[in-house]
């Protein structure tokens, strides 16, 4: 009897680490799928370099380097827009090489379908982080649209300005509504507050629309626009 027992308990165990490691594939398959770029094309995107190849492109969902600390973008290394997006994108770049030559705009989000919006809601769901993310089960943001972009600038030998803090960073330093406060306290340098009001001329003159808590968010117009005239990446 207790030999029955240990081969049941044996084989309850193989069978408990089978179904995790069977989740864990099908979990990798399926954020594969959703993010092959034929999905992001069939709803009207556009990776962002055809339409200007001086963008530098480094999707941080892409890796394990981001608020999450989970890669929810797989092996995707493009960066997807709506075609309105990024046309206005492709002025904002425009704009900047007409005052710094050497700058590039460097894209670290952009388009997210709403299989992986559902993720990453959930890997944070209760906890503060949890406000940081558009609910999915409210209709998500623009990033689920191809209408918002997480956007910074590199100099002419590839690195970020500094801005303060790094894209992706929760905290009232990212706010860009005490910026001069920031500096005041000496959170932020001068310089920091300078460069972030760079990026800001030249999105808003492009089009875009700054987000008050994160300096590296723009969006391409309001959820309510998108909802009535786009269509929602829901795959």
């Amino acid at each position: 009897m207790n030999i029955i027992l240990c081969n049941f308990t044996l084989n309850m165990n193989t069978f408990y680490k089978l179904l995790i490691i069977l989740s864990f594939i099908c979990r990798c398959n399926c954020v594969s799928f959703s993010m092959q770029p034929e999905n992001f094309t069939r709803y009207g995107l556009v990776d962002v370099t055809t339409c200007d190849t001086t963008f530098v492109v480094a999707l941080m969902y892409a890796s394990t380097d981001n608020f999450v600390g989970e890669n929810m973008y797989g092996e995707l290394n493009k960066a997807y827009l709506h075609r309105d997006a990024a046309s206005a994108l492709k002025k904002a770049s425009t704009y900047l090489h007409e005052i710094y030559p050497g700058y590039n705009l460097k894209i670290c989000d952009a388009a997210r379908p709403m299989s992986v919006q559902t993720r990453m809601f959930n890997s944070v769901k209760g906890t503060p982080k949890a406000r940081y993310v558009a609910n999915p089960s409210k209709g998500g943001g623009l990033h689920n649209y191809g209408l918002a972009v997480d956007i910074t600038i590199v100099d002419e030998n590839g690195d970020e300005l500094p801005m303060g803090t790094k894209v992706d960073h929760l905290g009232v330093e990212a706010n860009i509504d005490k910026e001069q406060v920031l500096v005041r306290q000496g959170v932020i340098t001068q310089t920091e507050a300078d460069n972030r009001m760079l990026l800001r001329n030249i999105m808003k003159r492009a089009g875009f629309r700054p987000l008050p808590t994160e300096w590296w968010h723009f969006n391409f117009c309001t959820l309510s626009h998108a909802r009535k005239y786009y269509k929602r990446l829901d795959f």
